[in-house]
């Protein structure tokens, strides 16, 4: 720190000078030293509590995060469970009605609007609302449907008969009720039952709009059908020899098929009856038979009615109205081949089995198989009810020098427990 003298004058004035500069030096040393304590005492005092402030506000913040996050997820997955919701609706081509499109018609609004029961609530079922009945397939068809329900109330129906048809051919099926008047015409000519049966029906007391041919010659010169050539002839036609005269090895005479039982065939369903033929046949032998038909080319349903028969407007897509167990027999024929999948013929042949009572018989006649492989698989099919062989008859016919296979067979239902 320079020399240190016992000299006065310069000697002493350099003692003074580093004395002075030592003093400073230390001042400052402690004023830093005192200082470093206090930030350090001041940072080991308050650094806890800001810690936690802070610490607060990152978990307020983590947490709103993971909510936004969660929140995303859940709205992501309603989402998709809507998307999957709507796929399956589309897959199986069903879809509620939306009634609030501008095309809808006010009459359809007011047709499939609920209603509130008359006494409050059913303590049974738990139902408090009617709901109107109509197809399913009518969502895919609402163009067709609006214009099907657009009429004036109290007033004359559309001539619209087709369309309603066409829908049913859609599958909207049932249709909804209507709030108008059918348009009549004048049965005149109408024979007594039981004279009506085989007497030639009038073109007069038919509505013939909507078809190409308007009188029932036209009719009788086309072929509408593997089972409907001539059908509506009944006077000089094959007609009014069928089901009493064989023309081949799969046709079964009616005497026939009602001497494989012991009695009891009362009353009927025949399935794609055409011109109700078979119908008029087992009225003969006091058998009342129902014959399902649609008017595909031709007016079958009036026709059936005029000859004194019931025709039930239906399409083979429709479960059939009426209870279990409730006929002594079910007439079908080649209009039992409704095509598409397997498990379509399925669904209709369970419920041919439904409508048909124990003991009963199950008439195929003249069904035509495409191919070996659907004749097997309508055996097959067939097999799986356990119904009893009273007939078995796979045949050929030439049609159009090309030849087919037809299945006719008497069958009978077992006694399930």
């Amino acid at each position: 720190m320079g020399s240190v003298s016992l000299k006065i004058g310069d000697g002493t004035a350099r003692f003074k000078r580093a004395t002075l500069c030592s003093s400073a030096l230390n001042i400052l040393m402690l004023i830093s030293v005192i200082t470093t304590n206090l930030f350090a005492l001041y940072a080991f005092t308050y650094s806890p509590k800001d810690r936690e402030i802070h610490s607060l506000n990152r978990t307020h913040k983590n947490i709103s995060l993971i909510s936004e996050q969660v929140s995303l997820i859940l709205r992501e997955i309603d989402a998709s469970q809507k998307k999957l919701a709507q796929m399956e609706k589309e897959i199986l081509g069903y879809e509620s009605i939306d009634l609030s499109r501008s095309n809808v018609a006010n009459e359809l609004k007011l047709f499939l609007q609920r209603h509130p029961l008359p006494l409050g609530k059913d303590s049974k079922s738990g139902i408090t609302e009617m709901v109107a009945s109509v197809g399913h397939s009518c969502e895919k068809s609402m163009d067709l449907l609006s214009q099907y329900m657009n009429y004036k109330v109290s007033g004359p129906c559309p001539d619209d008969w087709s369309l309603a048809q066409k829908l049913i051919l859609h599958g909207c099926e049932p249709l909804p009720r209507r709030r108008c008047l059918a348009k009549s015409v004048p049965k005149v000519g109408l024979q007594p039952f039981p004279k009506s049966l085989w007497k030639p029906v009038s073109d007069k007391i038919v509505m013939w709009s909507g078809l190409g041919c308007k009188n029932f010659q036209c009719l009788n010169s086309k072929k509408l059908g593997r089972d409907c050539v001539g059908c509506f002839d009944l006077v000089n036609g094959f007609e009014n020899q069928r089901f009493v005269k064989a023309r081949g090895k799969n046709d079964f005479p009616i005497d026939d098929v009602l001497a494989l039982t012991s009695g009891g065939i009362r009353i009927g369903f025949d399935i794609g009856g055409g011109s109700g033929t078979f119908a008029a046949r087992m009225a003969e032998k006091n058998v009342t038979v129902i014959t399902s038909t649609l008017n595909i080319d031709a007016p079958f349903s009036e026709f059936i009615a005029a000859r004194g028969l019931f025709p039930l407007f239906l399409s083979l897509d429709h479960r059939f109205p009426f209870y279990d167990n409730v006929f002594d027999l079910v007439h079908a024929s080649s209009g039992l081949d409704i095509g598409g999948k397997p498990e379509k013929l399925e669904f209709l042949m369970f419920d041919i089995d439904r409508i048909l009572r124990a003991g009963g018989l199950l008439w195929l006649d003249n069904f035509y198989c495409a191919n070996d492989e659907k004749k097997k698989a309508l055996t097959r099919l067939i097999e799986r009810f356990g119904f009893k062989k009273l007939k078995w008859v796979i045949g050929e016919k030439s049609e159009s020098g090309k030849s087919e296979v037809y299945l006719s067979a008497v069958l009978q239902k077992p006694v399930r427990g």
